[in-house]
């Protein structure tokens, strides 16, 4: 049996109120699939950098499992003629 290793990188950058995150996963079988995702915090909020990072890292992850399933989809559709 042979052990496989997948790659998440999480790439985070801030600009004033905003932080972007971006989610970028790397196989052996593919190319690399990115996920972005966006935090703004409202100014009236108290500045807390690790909320704006968790909620940017939430969305990049959640937007790079999207396009992992629509390659999934894509992959089956074209060995079986059928998507799920």
């Amino acid at each position: 049996m042979e052990a496989k290793r997948w790659t998440v990188q999480i790439h985070i950058t801030e600009e004033g109120d905003e932080t972007f995150a971006r989610a970028v996963l790397t196989t052996r079988d593919t190319h690399d699939l990115t996920g972005v995702g966006r935090a703004r915090r409202n100014p009236v909020d108290e500045p807390v950098a690790e909320i704006g990072d968790e909620l940017a890292v939430a969305r990049a992850l959640a937007d790079l499992a999207a396009r992992l399933f629509d390659v999934t989809s894509g992959d089956i559709a074209q060995f079986t003629g059928s998507a799920s």
